[in-house]
């Protein structure tokens, strides 16, 4: 009776993560997750025979995920199969060309010698940029808390010898010229909220994570690997409670104390722990009187990622030239990212990620047909752009840009439809200002400037996911439970 209670808002990867090491820490853990089901951004879409994953697709350092199932002395690879991707994607560009981006070296380098033989010295410049980025920022500083001066501090010698001031684009044209291969080595960024041509340098290590540890899919799904975290804590006594939208973090003398949930139910707790965006928990959750550092002021001036539109579609045939992953470039690229991350103006053009987890996988979706997604990256709702009135006219114009390029006759074989737009992250996932990722990630807002693992504000409150340290992403939200685990009290 007397073990200490955490309560942790939210059930994405980051709120599963930080349960998991909450619960063997030793403390009485309770997740209360507003949607009617688990997973937060990695909720599942299940509709007319389909299995619609509705946010991250694939899984990189897998050994994040293998390390939660150990804590609970248990084999991940018992509960959970991963098929690696060969080739990891493929970018194709608007004149029809394209790159297949691979986990193999010499399959890489000929594809770098297919657009610019002249590039390869330079493109094995940027390998070793990358693996020192790795180095310096995802293993030395990735887990690591910054809750103090000092944590900043002791970081900046790294973060000097990575130049993390420079932006990735910087990176990648110093070395390669190719305007194609520019843009293959430096769009990686946008898998977690950010502009290539603006965050720090030092997410090239995604390029070296993706080399090292390969790219993943979870057969049934990324909610697989949800629904083996949730058997993971029920299995050691945790407490999931769906349909329990949190309203209010109480806070008394500048503790945290509990919660309030929409239906005036009061929850009490030793420790708080939000998986819920950053900024909508400072801003919607805590009282102005109890935030000194994150207050209002500071939330609406800080910089927000960009958002998604997200179309989910399966289809009564199955078109086995599309692989399992496809970027689509359109015909602008700095240009259009100008206009999603600085104009916030939605673009006449676009630039897709195809999802067809068919081509690997015959569970998500009924014999003979395919399912996928389509993303567009597109501006927050700062744009001002009224989807319930646009959001059709946009889709309509992606399926027919599919049709004209590597899906015909897409229209007449759609037999199940779903839409995400902004406003559904605002309104479903309480982000702030519907941004998919939280802050954007640029050098400024991360790190010791993200919101801290532990609240500059209240004490006793914790934060895990994609809006505070390190940021986006499954391999970055699992790191933000690391480093919570390791600023929380032991038992």
């Amino acid at each position: 009776m007397n073990t200490p209670k955490a309560i942790v808002i939210g059930s994405g990867f980051g709120g599963l993560a930080a349960a998991v090491r909450l619960s063997c820490k030793g403390y009485q853990v309770q997740i209360l997750e507003k949607l009617d089901a688990p997973g937060g951004r990695a909720y599942v879409h299940r509709q007319d025979g389909f299995t619609f994953d509705a946010g991250p697709t694939i899984i990189t350092a897998p050994q994040l995920l293998e390390e939660l199932w150990a804590l609970c002395g248990k084999k991940f690879s018992d509960h959970i199969t991963l098929k690696p991707m060969e080739p990891f994607y493929r970018i194709r560009f608007d004149d029809g060309s394209w790159f297949d981006y691979s986990g193999d070296e010499a399959t890489m380098r000929r594809e770098v010698a297919r657009f610019c033989p002249d590039d390869l010295p330079g493109y094995e410049r940027f390998v070793a940029a990358a693996d020192q980025a790795c180095k310096l920022g995802f293993e030395d500083l990735g887990g690591m808390p910054f809750n103090t001066v000092g944590d900043l501090l002791a970081a900046l010698p790294s973060m000097m010898r990575m130049k993390a001031w420079e932006s990735l684009y910087t990176l990648v044209a110093r070395h390669i010229s190719d305007p194609k291969l520019r843009q293959v080595f430096s769009f990686h960024p946008l898998l977690i909220g950010g502009n290539p041509f603006s965050v720090t340098r030092v997410y090239s290590l995604i390029n070296t994570l993706e080399r090292r540890w390969g790219v993943h899919w979870a057969m049934g799904g990324t909610g697989a690997l949800v629904r083996g975290l949730v058997n993971l804590l029920e299995e050691r006594g945790v407490n999931l409670r769906c349909n329990a939208p949190v309203t209010r973090i109480n806070v008394s003398n500048g503790k945290a104390t509990g919660v309030t949930l929409e239906n005036g139910e009061v929850l009490d707790a030793d420790i708080v722990i939000s998986n819920g965006d950053a900024a909508w928990t400072y801003r919607y959750l805590i009282d102005a009187k109890d935030r000194r550092h994150w207050t209002d002021r500071k939330i609406e001036r800080s910089q927000y990622s960009m958002s998604l539109f997200v179309w989910y579609f399966g289809t009564n045939r199955r078109y086995e030239d599309v692989p399992h992953h496809m970027i689509m470039l359109g015909p602008r690229y700095r240009e259009l990212l100008d206009d999603i991350f600085k104009h916030l103006r939605l673009a006449e053009d676009f630039s897709l990620y195809l999802h067809r987890p068919s081509a690997s996988d015959p569970s998500v979706a009924p014999a003979g047909h395919d399912g996928f997604y389509v993303l567009a990256p597109v501006p927050h709702l700062g744009s001002g752009t009224d989807w319930a009135k646009d959001g059709e006219h946009f889709r309509m114009k992606i399926q027919e840009h599919l049709e004209r390029t590597v899906m015909p006759d897409l229209g007449k074989h759609v037999v199940t439809s779903k839409l995400m737009t902004p406003q559904d992250f605002k309104d479903n996932l309480w982000s702030y200002k519907g941004a998919a990722f939280g802050l954007e990630p640029i050098l400024l807002q991360s790190a010791w400037f993200r919101p801290h693992n532990r609240s500059e504000d209240v004490k006793n409150l914790y934060m895990v996911g994609a809006g505070t340290h390190p940021g986006a992403g499954v391999p970055g939200v699992l790191m933000s439970a690391q480093a919570m685990a390791e600023v929380v009290p032991d038992v």
